[in-house]
């Protein structure tokens, strides 16, 4: 199963049939920090460092609270926007992110705030349209890559998902981001890379495509969708497959690691025309 599902997918990728869905995990792969640097920041501009159950805190929950206390988010997004970058040589020397141009989605959909993505492309001399807004979408050049903000941008401080607010807005999933995505996702393939599988928001929203194939009456019609795993998880396989996800994973010893080997073997596939046997 798991090595008819690659070559479906490699195929779907051969005719330019998928829509990529990037995440944290590409970023971290050229050395972005984590969530949980983040939260130590902000708990330190707050003054609760030293406050007990901190803990329990999510990154989100903090940004809300850092928006209440300041009037806006702008300043951590300063922060973030100095922080969480790093060297442009670095991206260009990222065999992962010059495969991912390489392989020639036509829509990358991120919720990345870093301009990673942006810089890949240019670096190997690829145009694109980032859409990052309502604005982006309207204005949206046709038959060029489109990389889509899912979550924001640091260009733009009111197109960030950060804070819980953010979220729970977008759990309505009727923003014009949204409704693009929902247009943009049917009749394709997606393939989620980069994500944990424990990403509440990631779960609602392959729940929500789930939800909306259901009710179209039309779900036999449904291409499939992939989610990439460093690791083998049948719980989170078995899962996910209700909704009619797929997982497909490597075996490596770092999650970046597993990532590369992936993106070979499918930038191979999609070459050479046939499957290549998963790891």
């Amino acid at each position: 199963m798991i090595v008819a599902s690659f070559e479906e997918l490699a195929a779907a990728v051969r005719d330019r049939r998928v829509l990529l869905f990037a995440g944290a995990g590409l970023s971290m792969s050229v050395g972005l920090p984590s969530w949980h640097e983040l939260i130590d920041h902000m708990k330190r501009e707050l003054a609760l460092d030293e406050m007990p159950h901190q803990s329990g805190w999510s990154y989100q929950t903090l940004s809300e609270y850092y928006r209440l206390k300041n009037g806006s988010i702008g300043p951590l997004r300063s922060w973030m926007d100095r922080t969480w970058s790093v060297c442009s040589d670095r991206v260009r020397e990222s065999e992962i992110h010059e495969i991912i141009v390489d392989l020639d989605f036509p829509l990358v959909y991120t919720t990345n705030y870093d301009n990673n993505l942006e810089i890949a492309y240019q670096a190997h001399g690829r145009d694109f349209v980032k859409v990052a807004n309502t604005s982006d979408i309207v204005n949206a050049e046709r038959g060029l890559p489109q990389i889509v903000k899912f979550h924001g941008d640091f260009d733009d401080d009111e197109s960030l998902v950060l804070a819980e607010t953010d979220y729970f807005r977008r759990l309505a999933f009727d923003s014009p981001l949204d409704i693009k995505f929902k247009a943009d996702a049917m009749g394709r393939t997606l393939l989620f890379l980069g994500y944990s599988m424990s990403d509440l928001n990631i779960r609602m929203l392959l729940y929500r495509l789930w939800q909306m194939w259901q009710e179209s009456g039309r779900e036999r019609d449904r291409p499939p969708s992939y989610v990439f795993s460093p690791k083998q998880d049948p719980v989170q396989q078995m899962v996910l497959s209700q909704w009619g996800i797929r997982v497909l994973h490597e075996r490596a010893e770092h999650p970046s690691e597993a990532t590369l080997k992936f993106l070979r073997r499918l930038r191979a596939a999609v070459r050479s025309g046939v499957g290549a046997e998963m790891g």
